[in-house]
This record gives C-alpha cells, structure tokens and sequence, in this order.
C-alpha cells in the first residue's frame, strides 16, 4: 500500500528486498548486503558504487544516512559519517541520490539512519520521500520496537521494509516482539558493541540464531565485525544473509583519489560476495 495524507492505497508490486529474498531461496543462495555511507567522499561516488556493486554480486545495498553522533558505530563509519557532514550531505540530498541510482537500477536500497534526522523531517513527510525516491528498507540502530508504531504504521502503508535488530544481548523476552515487527529481513548483530572490523567473529551466535529461528521464517542476516571473505562465508552459512559495512567503508576511504577508485572498490566487494 502507499498513501497520501490518511488515505491508503493497495500496491501490487512486491518490495524489491522480498522479491530478493525470493529470488536468493529458489536458487539456494544467500544474500550479500554491503553497506557504504551516503557522500562520502561524495554523493557522485555514492551514486557510482550503487551501479558497480549491482554487478560485483551486491543483492542489498544498505546506505548509511550521517549523522552526528552515530552511536551504534565504530571509529570507522563515525569519520566517514564526519566527511559526509562536512560536505553538507542532508537526508533530502541522500533521498534525491537514491532518485537519481534508480534511473539505471533497481537493486534493493535500504536507508540505515538514526532517529533524530527522520523525526525532524517528519515521519509521514519522510516515508512519501522515500517511497517516491525508491527506497525498499529502513534501518534505525535507535529506535526500539516499542517505540516505532508510528514509523512502522507509514512505512509498512508505503511498502517499505521495517528492519529491526537482534543482538546477543537480546533478552528472550523481546525477540518475539521485534522478529513480529520486523519486515524484509532480520538484522542480527553479532557482536556486543559498535560496528568495525573485527580479526575473529564470535562463534556462539549459532545457538542465538537458531532461537530466533524457532520464531520466525523471516530472512535472519548477520551483520557488525564481518570483514573478511572468511567470516563472510562462515556467517554465510548459518544465515541468510550477510552485511559488511566498515571493512567496505575503509576501502573506499583508502582508494579516495585514485583513477579507477570506483573499480578497485568494486573488486573488493566482488571478492567478499563471491563467497556466498
């Protein structure tokens, strides 16, 4: 459904993350989600990895929204959410490169943002935009399910993917509530503490996926520490999907400048998909 103003209406075209999902089951895959943060170094770049992860085996591309103060980040994001900012990147200007990629794609785009820059562009408001610019998904790190009634109203109206997280500090209680609300895919952290690159993922989160499981058939993708081909395949194969953000964010950082910037980072993220 979309609506405008109070009145909804239905729509028929599945949400593109679903129809992943689909797509990905029948042929016995799992889903490789990279995230990048939006204008960093700036929004052409962001615009022209979008369009070359389409075709090194990205299925989800998850683009992070700056912010100030990026709590749920580690040192890497939180500097490439500092360059962002300083260029003057906006979440309108973000939702009109989302308008812009969607000219040339329709790989599944999933908005991960705190709180505070949607509530001051006003939920309503803001889920139109984003409907209207071709966003499947959203991400929100501080907004616990009990307070997103409002969010989740507007966007499941619009079409748009609600994800929400569990994490090995989860307590049993509240994982029915949140595998309940949570739409297009389960977003599960893998370690306790900020997103970065980590040498090693723990290896108990077996047995907390596998609990999860017992509560959902929705997709279950492991995110937080993923760096390496190695941990991507070995999450891989308890999931369905995994998400690497930091160890991407670093590559992009470090390959700013460089002729073929947009090709060398493409090539490494075709190698960590790869493996999946």
């Amino acid at each position: 459904m979309i609506f405008l103003g109070h009145v909804f209406f239905l729509v028929f075209m599945m949400n593109r993350i679903d129809a992943k999902f689909n797509e990905l089951r029948k042929a016995r895959k799992k889903a490789f989600i990279a995230f990048i943060t939006a204008g960093d170094p700036d929004l052409q770049v962001t615009e022209d990895l979008a369009l070359a992860f389409e075709t090194a085996g990205v299925d989800i591309l998850e683009i992070g929204v700056p912010f100030s103060d990026p709590m749920a980040d580690g040192p890497i994001i939180q500097a490439a959410s500092f360059r962002a900012l300083q260029k003057g990147v906006t979440l309108k200007k973000i939702l009109s490169t989302v308008k812009k990629i969607r000219e040339s794609s329709q790989i599944p785009i999933a908005l991960m943002s705190y709180y505070n820059p949607i509530f001051h562009f006003g939920i309503e408001k803001f889920i139109l935009a984003a409907k209207e610019a071709g966003v499947d998904g959203l991400v929100i790190p501080d907004l616990p399910v009990e307070e997103a009634a409002d969010l989740s109203r507007y966007a499941k109206g619009a079409g748009i993917a609600t994800i929400f997280f569990l994490a090995p500090t989860t307590a049993r209680e509240r994982m029915p509530a949140i595998v309940k609300a949570a739409t297009g895919f389960i977003y599960f952290v893998s370690v306790a503490g900020v997103t970065g690159a980590k040498k090693a993922v723990p290896s108990d989160i077996m047995r907390q996926i596998r609990l999860a499981r017992t509560m959902t058939k929705k997709p279950i993708c492991v995110g937080f520490g993923v760096s390496t081909s190695e941990q991507v395949k070995a999450m891989g194969r308890i999931s369905d999907g995994v998400i690497v953000g930091s160890a991407i964010v670093k590559e992009i950082e470090k390959n700013v400048g460089q002729k073929d910037m947009i090709g060398r980072v493409a090539r490494f993220v075709r190698h960590l998909a790869a493996v999946l």
